[in-house]
């Protein structure tokens, strides 16, 4: 967009407003629409689209862009971090999908847990703990669910190490088992 004033003839461009639903950033991704809250907008935002039928969250995961800093499909004022929260909402009456991404620093990948707005993600808040690394303040169970209780780092993290764990493979005939 640009912005002419009477009698100049210099065309200043301006940037295409950001489109807001309750006052969080709205993109669209292939039909889809997709909500950027900042943390302190996080819970309040669930629980609005909760009570306009998003009754059903699909899932939560967790996405490192360590080895993706310049991504697209953020709004404009939405500031990339190295962490994602993406959350799926589905509202079955209306046939609507709403997907809310997330921004969260590494320094600081601390997050308000959704357990007790959606309490089916409990499971999925864990594992992207577990696995990322990320805190969700307030869960009532943050223990592993994946890893053992002593294992040390979050395996999904783009600059944790590969392989410490070497495989051992066994002749299935020494134990016992079927013979092919």
């Amino acid at each position: 967009m640009s912005e002419v004033t009477e009698g100049a003839t210099d065309v200043v461009p301006t940037e295409p407003e950001v489109e807001l639903l309750h006052g969080v950033p709205v993109t669209d991704s292939l039909g889809q629409q997709v909500l950027h809250p900042t943390r302190e907008q996080y819970v309040p935002l669930v629980e609005q689209l909760r009570s306009e039928g998003y009754w059903m969250a699909v899932d939560l995961c967790g996405v490192d862009h360590l080895l993706t800093p310049g991504r697209r499909g953020l709004p404009t004022g939405t500031e990339p971090e190295r962490f994602e929260v993406v959350v799926n909402l589905l509202d079955h009456r209306n046939r609507r999908r709403t997907r809310i991404r997330l921004q969260v620093p590494d320094g600081d990948a601390v997050v308000p847990t959704l357990f007790h707005v959606h309490p089916g993600l409990e499971a999925s808040e864990r594992e992207t703990h577990d696995l990322l690394g990320i805190v969700f303040d307030g869960h009532p169970d943050l223990s592993r669910i994946l890893l053992p209780d002593d294992w040390v780092g979050h395996p999904l993290r783009k600059d944790e190490s590969v392989g410490r764990i070497p495989v051992q493979f066994k002749d299935p005939t020494a134990s016992g088992g079927p013979r092919p």
